[in-house]
């Protein structure tokens, strides 16, 4: 056992070699104030995935017994990742993937268990930092890790200072939510959003990211260089893996060169409208009968490595895209608003050939989503939803639909950091669909665009419209482009997915994806400040759109919140919740209680059944008193024939001789519970009823 402390900035680490599961390739014992996780490396060494696919999984789970309780559900015992464990283990795939060499085949599986959490840490990046630890010491042959280790650091911002790695409770008070991943100089991925204050969205300008991203820089540099210095004695000899890639054939590629020149160049241009293959796959069905090229994964790297000569080529050397665009140009943007008449909301934002139909429906707090994190005895509630959805005709796949992939979730997750500081209220419960129905690069950012709008055309107030564009890079020595708004083509043979949201003031989401290892502080500034001008021109779009949108108010809810006295809230709710029973559905609203504040929070299809819902709730609480009905004049014993409102499934509302309603319980009809009410009093219209109780405008009926 091979016991290591290390302190960084906030940081007190122990990183223990050697003593569990040493089976693994690699692995550690992580431990970081009194949150423990173990990290393992293993690789099938003597299996080889016969693809151009790097076959790398990365699973991230939290063990309940971690944070001293049982798991939730009836089978107790953990099951399905939860929302965070899946975003984490992206987190981390994203940052150790780029490290794997061409040529690496193996199927190899990185997995991280959370054995103790102690409330304060930083689990994700405890987890990062134990994964690639895990990796570093391995004995998988991995020359990027030869001499830098690599890290992550999160920075927070309260009050204008940026904060390094700081704990949860200092990140509940932080305006920025910023994590870098990297080795040495280079960064890896980028992972922000902005967290809304009083002060409102808290949208990062440009300068302030650059300053921001140049401190994790200056971070990670030291950090990976201590890293280094500690694990290096502990690194396994590496192993003999056959690394060889099948070379590509010169002669090959110059008889592709030269007959399929033009062919391929078209075949580029309609990848550039579509991300279907079909043009390219009949180029290399004809290769391989030209040629007597009998094996078509030949074909195929023969064809597809030209066809990614010619785009780069194209770019560097012309500043011309496959599609004719120039580098800063976006492809043209149409918005329809309101086009479902049934939903509260939607919005059709097609850019290009990237279609995304976003729908917002507002609930109340009982439609909020429950989750539980590591952390939290309790249940929290998440009241801005946003889901993602990719199916398979998007990209003109014959595939089925299922359930949630990890992509889906991770996208879902951006736009939804991208949008969530941009409400300026908090109060109402709001989800957000994008359905992606055509895709050419950059799905999650037209979510993001038609999100916004959605809010707007259904009376949501926001701060400002947040738009999202997605950058690339292609580079070649000292050449490189930058390019706005790639296509899925671009993504495909660039170096970089850089995607930024944000409205007038600045950035609100960004996620940074880097395939070529490093990136400078100059293309970086420039791939940011190009990224503005983009997202300003598309805000000037949407914003001539959203002076279009007509609310459709039939259907959109009325919603209230009014306070009384928090210790008249048991009134409301009534014995064994029969009073707010009775008001939901007597008044057909929705009713969410804070006890401890008294604010009664109501939701209603229509204006007047609110309306009656609160002058009852404020009639209730202040006595029972009330102009229209006498309730006094209501005496134990009075019987009378009433006319029949309203069935419910509890009971039946009867007209008071008087005005008002009374309620005679299902218990005072039936007595067979296999019965149903409403078969009881099929073709009746009045009762003959007798007062049983009355009392602040309560009136409890029996049948005569």
């Amino acid at each position: 056992m091979q016991r290591i402390n290390v302190e960084n900035e906030n940081l007190n680490e122990t990183y223990t070699f050697e003593y569990m599961a040493k089976a693994a390739n690699g692995s550690v014992l992580y431990q970081n104030g009194g949150s423990v996780l173990l990290a393992s490396v293993c690789a099938e060494e003597n299996n080889k995935y016969d693809d151009n696919f790097l076959p790398l999984s990365v699973q991230y789970i939290e063990k309940a017994y971690a944070s001293n309780k049982f798991p939730s559900g009836f089978v107790k015992r953990e099951g399905k990742p939860s929302e965070f464990e899946i975003l984490t283990s992206r987190l981390i795939d994203r940052t150790l993937r780029p490290l794997f060499p061409k040529g690496y085949k193996h199927i190899t599986s990185i997995v991280i268990l959370v054995l103790s959490y102690d409330g304060k840490s930083d689990l994700q990046l405890n987890a990062l930092n134990a994964a690639s630890a895990a990796l570093y010491v391995s004995n998988l042959p991995l020359e990027s890790l030869k001499e830098n280790a690599v890290c992550g650091v999160r920075i927070g911002r309260k009050d204008g200072a940026f904060m390094l790695n700081p704990t949860m409770e200092q990140m509940s008070e932080s305006e920025l939510d910023l994590f870098v991943s990297g080795r040495n100089d280079e960064l890896l991925m980028i992972e922000m959003k902005s967290v809304r204050s009083e002060k409102g969205a808290n949208e990062l300008s440009e300068e302030d990211m650059i300053l921001a991203l140049e401190s994790a820089k200056s971070y990670i540099h030291r950090a990976t260089q201590t890293y280094h210095t500690h694990f290096l004695p502990y690194k396994k000899q590496s192993l003999i893996i056959d690394l060889s890639q099948d070379s590509l054939q010169a002669d090959l590629l110059e008889k592709i060169a030269k007959d399929y020149h033009t062919p391929i160049l078209e075949a580029i241009t309609l990848l550039a409208k579509s991300e279907s293959q079909t043009q390219l796959h009949a180029l290399i069905q004809q290769a391989m009968r030209k040629y007597g090229i009998e094996d078509e994964k030949i074909a195929t790297e023969h064809i597809k490595a030209y066809k990614k000569k010619l785009v780069r080529e194209m770019i560097l050397d012309s500043s011309r895209r496959a599609d004719g665009r120039g580098l800063k140009d976006i492809r043209p943007i149409s918005i329809d608003a309101n086009i479902l008449p049934f939903a509260h909301s939607s919005v059709l934002f097609t850019r290009g050939q990237t279609q995304a139909l976003v729908t917002a429906t507002l609930g109340g707090e009982n439609d909020a989503q429950s989750y539980e994190m590591l952390g939290s005895k309790n249940a929290l509630k998440r009241r801005f939803l946003f889901h993602y959805n990719f199916p398979g005709f998007s990209v003109g796949e014959a595939s089925m639909i299922g359930s949630v992939g990890r992509r889906e979730l991770g996208h879902g997750n951006l736009a939804r950091c991208a949008l969530e500081s941009s409400l300026a209220s908090q109060d109402k419960t709001i989800r957000l669909v994008s359905e992606i129905l055509e895709s050419n690069g950059s799905s999650s950012m037209a979510s993001v665009c038609g999100g916004s709008l959605a809010l707007c055309a259904c009376g949501v107030e926001v701060d400002s419209l947040i738009a999202g564009v997605a950058m690339g890079l292609v580079a070649q020595g000292e050449k490189y482009a930058i390019l706005t708004d790639i296509s899925g083509l671009e993504d495909h043979d660039g170096d970089m997915d850089f995607k930024v949201a944000g409205g007038y003031k600045g950035i609100s989401a960004m996620q940074m994806d880097i395939k070529l290892g490093g990136i400078t502080k100059e293309i970086l500034a420039q791939s940011l400040l190009q990224a503005k001008q983009a997202r300003e021109q598309i805000l000037a779009i949407m914003e001539e759109a959203r002076a279009k949108i007509v609310l459709n108010h039939s259907i959109l809810p009325k919603s209230e919140s009014f306070k009384i006295a928090p210790h008249k809230i048991v009134e409301v709710i009534g014995q064994g919740g029969r009073v707010i029973k009775d008001i939901i559905e007597r008044f057909e609203v929705s009713i969410d209680l804070e006890r401890e504040s008294g604010i009664v929070n109501l939701n209603a299809s229509n204006k007047e059944n609110l309306a009656k819902a609160k002058a009852f709730i404020l009639e209730l609480v202040s006595g029972g008193k009330n102009d229209k009905v006498d309730w006094e004049s209501y005496g134990v014993g009075e019987r009378f024939v009433g006319k029949i409102k309203k069935i419910a499934d509890f009971g039946v509302f009867v007209e008071l001789p008087r005005g008002g309603d009374g309620l005679l319980h299902i218990s005072k009809i039936i007595k067979d519970k296999e019965q149903s009410i409403h078969s009881v009093l099929q073709g009746k219209s009045e009762l003959e009823c007798e007062i049983l109780s009355s009392s602040k405008g309560k009136v409890e009926l029996g049948l005569v």
